[in-house]
């Protein structure tokens, strides 16, 4: 497995995106329709990532700035590829990046119709955050955080 940052608009990225879409349509019903910006993943205050498996775009993931905090998007594994490890390695390059970036916490939403995801957070660490951003009044949506590392801080 390869980890590269790519742009969120990159044509390896733009797939396993709409492969996460189609996914919350089957699980919830519709698209996530959190407002994104393809610019909003760019450093140094975003990075979008894409893991390679053999050449294969298998695994994707990214942040962007929300206040003080990083916030994780479009965390996906393509079902060929997943019980591999790859969202847990996506994962922890995502969280050292954002603590490299200055960042003391990420933040995400998911929901209770991700049980996979959830129980990867919470066995990554992530615990309950207050509500926040365009699902935080949805009774489905589950908003979590972990603090993160700052290189810098040693």
């Amino acid at each position: 497995m390869q980890i590269e940052v790519t742009s969120y608009d990159h044509p390896d990225a733009v797939a396993l995106i709409a492969d996460v879409q189609r996914d919350y349509v089957v699980r919830y019903g519709g698209e996530d329709s959190t407002p994104v910006d393809p610019a909003e993943f760019a450093p140094p205050c975003g990075l979008f990532l894409v893991a390679y498996v053999d050449g294969t775009p298998a695994a994707c993931g990214g942040w962007r700035a929300h206040g003080t905090d990083a916030e994780l998007k479009r965390m996906y594994v393509a079902p060929a590829f997943r019980g591999r490890g790859l969202a847990r390695a996506v994962l922890a390059e995502l969280e050292r990046t954002a603590g490299e970036a200055g960042f003391r916490r990420v933040i995400l939403e998911s929901g209770q119709r991700q049980p996979e995801a959830l129980a990867l957070y919470r066995s990554s660490g992530y615990e309950p955050v207050p509500s926040f951003g365009y699902y935080a009044d949805a009774p489905e949506a589950v908003h979590l955080g972990k603090v993160v590392e700052c290189p810098s801080m040693h």
